[in-house]
């Protein structure tokens, strides 16, 4: 049986804990987050359902590895937040891919790649060697394509 208590007083920096203790290790780590969107689209060049307009709710997944700076994060995840909106959402979001992405085949397999590509030039200023390792993007709650660093990067 686990004894249950309730904290009746809360840490407090640079009283019980040292700023310089938050830091835990150096080593690279990765944390994910996810989003979703709606949007249309259609393929070209492609005989069957998908070459007429449709939609779906996509869902998009990124990890991210890094460093943890001096507090024990690599990334917040408010911060992949802000860029999914500020940078990548607005592409995206109810909106026609065949006219918001770059000239392509909207297929999960393309959009994958472009994903990969914003969200790493959105980290290229970030501190604790930010980068991408992964996206997935589901077009169906069971399909997918991925895009990961090794075969973007380091291929």
């Amino acid at each position: 049986m686990y004894d249950f208590r309730i904290v009746d007083q809360l840490q407090k920096i640079d009283q019980d804990i040292q700023r310089n203790e938050l830091k835990y290790h150096q080593k690279r780590v990765m944390v994910s987050k996810e989003f979703t969107f709606d949007a249309s689209h259609h393929l070209h060049c492609y005989e069957g359902k998908c070459k007429n307009l449709h939609g779906h709710t996509y869902t998009a997944i990124f990890g991210i590895s890094g460093y943890v700076n001096d507090i024990g994060l690599v990334i917040d995840f408010s911060e992949m937040k802000q860029i999914w909106k500020e940078q990548i959402e607005i592409y995206l979001d109810h909106r026609y891919l065949n006219e918001t992405l770059p000239k392509m085949n909207t297929s999960a397999e393309n959009m994958v790649v472009w994903l990969f590509e914003k969200m790493e030039a959105a980290l290229a200023d970030k501190p604790n060697d930010c980068r991408v390792e992964f996206v997935k993007l589901y077009e169906t709650p069971t399909s997918y394509a991925e895009a990961r660093r090794e075969w973007m990067i380091d291929e």
